[in-house]
């Protein structure tokens, strides 16, 4: 387990490390999770769905995925 000192900006933003970044593959534009506990803050980078993909990677965009998806329920009705 690493320990680092960072600074907290006026907005109250802070810089994650990059050993850290690069560890949890922790890339501009995601979202984390901030967790309160007993024993302080914990940081959880969030997986965007895009990055789930298996077999069918690159084959279909998200939206059309979402848009079948829509489609697929709306069937499911009972």
């Amino acid at each position: 387990m690493s320990e680092y000192l960072v600074m907290v900006t006026r907005k109250g933003q802070v810089t994650i490390p990059v050993e850290h970044r690069r560890r949890y593959k922790i890339r501009e534009g995601m979202k984390v999770r901030f967790m309160d506990t007993a024993n302080g803050l914990v940081l959880m980078p969030l997986t965007p769905i895009e990055d789930l993909a298996g077999i069918d990677a690159g084959k279909i965009s998200l939206d059309e995925m979402r848009k079948r998806l829509d489609e697929m329920r709306s069937k499911d009705r009972y």
